[in-house]
């Protein structure tokens, strides 16, 4: 500062740094919402297989303290009690599913709406699947007990599979970070 003028001499434009934060919030800002669209639709994602393996869970259990009704004259209802524990585990008609009771009686859930199917008499028979819970292939029932050869049960007996499967759409779908698709659980359960 002059004492003659009164003006104040300073380091001018060059030197001033007001408004710097400003500048770098704007140039992060958008990458951050980004990540934060991403954190988002994975967490939905997740939180959606988290509801599909408890619900499938749920019907599990339930196989497996009902484990006594595999059989000609229960196995459909069963098949159909074990749906609706799906089902209503999460709110009503949520997801799609399906129980598959040894190979016979079945029940399939589609938008909330249910239809059995199957072969009643299969639920008396013993088998030893492979494959995956949500694609077994059953093959030829065997006798009860004895050893399955090459295959991930162990030992002949009866199966409730059940698959669960919701569609999921992203909130931000246009960034492409998770895309449309359908989630899907599944579990087999050897009740005997």
């Amino acid at each position: 500062m002059t004492a003659a003028t009164g003006i104040r001499r300073g380091r001018g434009l060059a030197g001033d740094n007001r408004g710097i934060a400003s500048v770098e919030f704007a140039m992060l800002a958008p990458m951050f919402c980004l990540l934060l669209a991403g954190v988002v639709d994975l967490g939905g994602a997740l939180f959606t297989k988290f509801k599909l393996d408890a619900a499938v869970t749920a019907g599990a259990n339930f196989a497996q303290v009902n484990a006594t009704n595999v059989s000609s004259a229960n196995g459909q209802t069963l098949a159909s009690n074990i749906a609706t524990v799906v089902e209503t585990s999460q709110g009503a008609a949520w997801a799609n599913d399906a129980v598959v009771v040894n190979d016979g009686p079945s029940t399939t859930v589609t938008s909330g709406s249910a239809s059995n199917s199957g072969t009643a008499s299969n639920a008396d028979l013993c088998y030893c699947p492979s494959g995956t819970p949500g694609s077994f292939t059953w093959g030829s029932s065997t006798s009860c007990g004895t050893a399955c050869p090459g295959s991930n049960t162990g030992f002949a007996g009866k199966f409730v599979t059940i698959t669960a499967s919701e569609t999921y759409t992203p909130i931000f779908s246009s960034y492409g970070i998770v895309q449309n698709d359908t989630i899907n659980a599944s579990a087999a359960v050897q009740v005997q």
